[in-house]
């Protein structure tokens, strides 16, 4: 017993990527706060390389089918595993059948957001209507960020009462998607989906025919619209066919072999054929995936012959489609007896037989023609077999054949037209932070303008990135795109949430151009808040605390330690990681707007207030996602923050104004700290400011023109004083007096050592 091939298909479409995508990371899925399961009765293993990791579907228990189906507690629930024609429990009470219970990991491979198992057992009823489902485990990192388990409890069971018939998309009855945690609760919805089609279709019979429709018709009518197929032979056409028969054919118009033949399990084919009740029991001994096809004949042959009885198989009629060759067998063979149709030509056998439908298990596609025959024969006068083939062709007419469900849209596209406003929003709020740093030499002249551009800017972030459209990027996310690339990574997974796939496509690209600081120093809901909080402080004369540069730069090493831990961490158990993660206050404070246990508030006004004496605080020490995104930043292109030689040896103004301490004591600016607020180069451009700028002003002022143009005027310069006359110029033959004195032997105190004689210095 097969599954029909749709849903064949889509299960297997569906489990493909999940078996390269969860590596080891399989047993760390627990259940947080979920019912208690039984031991499990079958296992999906997974893996990649040399390792596999085995993790097995939930098991209802008696107490929690009845609260799915409904049922009464104190009743008796018999639950019984299946494996045919679907993976799932049968559930029954009171001697009636309820339904089955499905999981949608075993199902559907349904992983979530993180790369792990996303398990929901669903019930559905025998019509296709889902009776109940219950969230088995999950280890979701959206679901953490303000989403509690009543939250999700409640939309799973919003699916109670969906019909599988209706498409998914759009489909009345199904529950919204809760917000701010769309990727994870449409995973949800997809597998809850997924899974009931494949339980209902396992209760229903699914395939291509249409069992429900019926309009009265009679035989002629039948034939026309194409539901029974005929042909005729002639003994006249036998007789030229079997010219060598030892025992000839005598020819005529009476029929050798008329056959009719065709697909029934339609009530408007076989219930206008045999009967309500005669079609009633025939379609229930149908299996999954099997189709009635009635054979009927008149004439000299038979299309049953005799020698089925002893071999169990009608070697007569062949049943081909391509290189599918069925030959019906006895244990699938009824015989009827008479029609009730009207119109009915005089027939001499009516067969019907069970035949398989399923092309993936080697039976017939009713969605393509496929040919009957029925192999005549006579001996011929040598000894040999002489054979005639009557063979007509048989197809399933458009009306009878269950109308294909409409193109579902893929999750992610939804998501995308659902958010169209909220996308234009986070693009025009990207284009003028694109404007703003390509005309930055610009804006940085112009002091003013730039600061209320870069208040006005994180003021924007904070109240409409932040609070409004909770567009607050995570350390989660980064570790789940780690985990995405090392073991499968699908673009559906990341497309689904529009406003975060927007942002960190901005990033990425930003990154390229001017480092981490295109999200850290403008995109950063809670980096804004931080910052927009210590200006106020600033404004009121709160002291700012200077920390110093060798302890500044030690601190560094909180941040990145804390990313790589928690990057390891995920690896060992997603659900510790998670934990850890809420080192980040951004749940608490964005996502959440301080609305959750006062623990988690107290955290963000500790690191607030701290923020009040040291700028960015959380930022420079504690940050991981800021950690994660410096080490990529480092392959940036360009390098656009301008320095002067002077920085870092004459000046050091802009190392204690920046920021976050980006600027080392030799003026260098370290990329992998910068926030790109721009404060820097608004100092060097500001001639009031820079001391660069103030000593060029004062060395212009000294020259010619009076000065530095502030109404300064030079005193007048007095006039040196007369000099004596200068002395007449030395002859060559005059000598210093003393040289005549030194001659005539007589000493003198003005006698150079030079002049004096070497006898006298002896």
């Amino acid at each position: 017993m097969q599954l029909p091939v749709p849903l064949r298909r889509a299960l297997a479409a569906a489990a493909a990527p999940a078996l390269a995508r969860l590596l080891a990371l399989s047993l760390a899925a627990l259940s947080l706060g979920m019912p208690a399961v039984a031991e499990t009765p079958a296992e999906t293993r997974l893996g990649l390389g040399m390792g596999a990791e085995t993790v097995a579907p939930a098991v209802p228990d008696a107490a929690l089918a009845a609260r799915l189906f409904g049922a009464p507690q104190d009743g008796q629930v018999i639950v019984t595993r299946q494996e045919t024609p679907a993976p799932s429990w049968r559930v029954e009470a009171e001697g009636r059948t309820l339904g089955l219970i499905g999981s949608t990991w075993e199902l559907a491979s349904s992983t979530g957001y993180s790369g792990l198992p996303l398990e929901v057992l669903v019930a559905v009823a025998p019509d296709g209507t889902i009776a109940g489902a219950q969230l088995m485990r999950h280890n979701e990192p959206v679901l953490t960020l303000g989403i509690s388990d009543a939250d999700i409890a409640a939309y799973v069971d919003g699916f109670a009462g969906y019909d599988t018939a209706q498409a998914a998309t759009r489909a009345e009855g199904l529950p919204d998607v809760i917000a701010r945690a769309t990727v994870s609760t449409g995973v949800i919805r997809d597998g809850i989906l997924r899974s009931a089609r494949i339980l209902a279709a396992a209760q229903t019979g699914g395939g291509v025919i249409d069992r429900v429709a019926y309009a009265p018709a009679d035989w002629a009518a039948l034939e026309s619209m194409g539901a029974l197929s005929h042909v005729r032979v002639s003994m006249a056409d036998a007789a030229e066919a079997l010219a060598g028969a030892r025992q000839p054919v005598t020819p005529s118009d009476a029929p050798w072999l008329e056959l009719w033949t065709g697909i029934i399990d339609t009530p408007a084919v076989g219930q206008n054929l045999l009967g309500a009740q005669r079609l009633t029991e025939l379609a229930g001994a149908l299996g999954p995936d099997q189709a009635l096809l009635a054979v009927m004949s008149r004439g000299l042959q038979s299309h049953r012959g005799t020698k089925w009885r002893r071999s169990g198989r009608f070697e007569r009629i062949e049943i081909a489609q391509g290189p599918v060759t069925l030959v019906p067998m006895a244990e699938d063979y009824t015989q009827i007896s008479g029609l009730s149709i009207e119109g009915a030509p005089e027939l001499k056998e009516t067969s019907v037989f069970r035949i398989n439908a399923d092309p993936e298990a080697g039976g017939l596609d009713l969605t393509r023609p496929f040919r009957v025959t029925v192999l005549t024969a006579r001996a011929g006068r040598e000894g040999e077999l002489l054979v005639l083939p009557v063979s007509t062709e048989v197809a399933l007419p458009e009306p009878f054949r269950v109308a294909p469900p409409p193109p579902e849209e893929p999750l992610w596209l939804q998501a995308w037209q659902d958010k169209q406003p909220q996308i234009v929003v986070v693009g025009v709020m990207l284009a003028v932070l694109g404007l703003i740093l390509f005309a930055q030499e610009w804006i940085v002249r112009r002091k003013r303008l730039w600061l209320w551009l870069r208040l006005g800017y994180l003021a924007t972030t904070l109240v409409v990135l932040g609070w409004g459209l909770g567009a607050q990027l995570s350390v989660v996310q980064v570790i789940a795109f780690i985990h995405a690339v090392l073991s499968g990574f699908r673009w559906e997974t990341f497309l689904v949430a529009p406003l975060i796939f927007v942002l960190w496509s901005a990033v990425a690209l930003g990154m390229l151009f001017w480092g981490r600081g295109v999200f850290c120093g403008w995109l950063c809901p809670f980096g804004a808040l931080q910052e927009l909080t210590n200006q106020a402080a600033q404004r009121l004369g709160v002291r700012q605390i200077a920390v110093p540069q060798a302890l500044h730069e030690r601190l560094w090493v909180i941040k990145y330690s804390l990313f790589v831990g928690l990057v390891a961490l995920s690896f060992y158990s997603m659900e510790q990681a998670l934990i850890l993660a809420e080192v980040e206050p951004f749940k608490t404070a964005i996502s959440m707007r301080f609305m959750r246990a006062w623990p988690f508030v107290l955290y963000v006004l500790v690191l607030l207030g701290a923020g009040l004496f040291i700028e960015r605080f959380f930022c420079r020490y504690l940050c991981p996602l800021g950690a994660g995104l410096a080490l990529p930043a480092k392959l940036k292109i360009f390098d656009w923050l301008k320095r002067r030689p002077q920085c870092g040896r004459e000046c050091r103004l802009c190392e204690t104004k920046c920021t976050v301490g980006a600027i080392d004591p030799l003026g260098r600016i370290n990329a992998n700290e910068c926030v790109l607020c721009l404060r820097c180069q608004v100092i060097m451009n500001d001639e009031n400011t820079c001391p660069v700028l103030k000593r060029r002003a004062r060395g212009a002022g000294a020259g010619p023109g009076g000065g530095m143009g502030g109404g300064f005027t030079a005193p007048p310069i007095p006039p040196a004083p007369a000099s004596p006359p200068a002395p007449p110029p030395l002859t060559p033959t005059q000598v210093p007096a003393s040289a005549h004195a030194a001659a005539a032997g007589v000493p003198g105190p003005l006698q150079p050592p030079s002049f004096r004689s070497q006898q006298e210095r002896t």
